[in-house]
């Protein structure tokens, strides 16, 4: 709906356990998400391998951009731009 108005946008999708601490949330997977949006371009979608693992079926197409290091992470995460076909 924001690309038809010429908006375009750009997410980083992770899931996992959150805490809510008053009106915001925190968490290992807030940082995650946060993370990999910060990678993303203009107009574009990036998960975690997580997400796509539990996307199976869903008529997406999952691209690897391979393994990200991600600030404040010690361990490198697999990331994914999202598509449809």
């Amino acid at each position: 709906a924001l690309a038809a108005r010429n908006i375009p946008i750009r997410a980083g999708i992770h899931t996992g356990e959150c805490e809510r601490r008053g009106p915001e949330w925190s968490g290992l997977a807030v940082h995650i998400g946060a993370r990999i949006g910060a990678l993303a371009g203009a107009g574009e979608v990036l998960a975690s391998r997580t997400v796509r693992d539990l996307s199976a079926g869903s008529g997406l197409v999952f691209e690897s951009l391979g393994a990200q290091h991600l600030k404040g992470l010690p361990e490198p995460v697999d990331v994914f731009r999202v598509g449809t076909r």
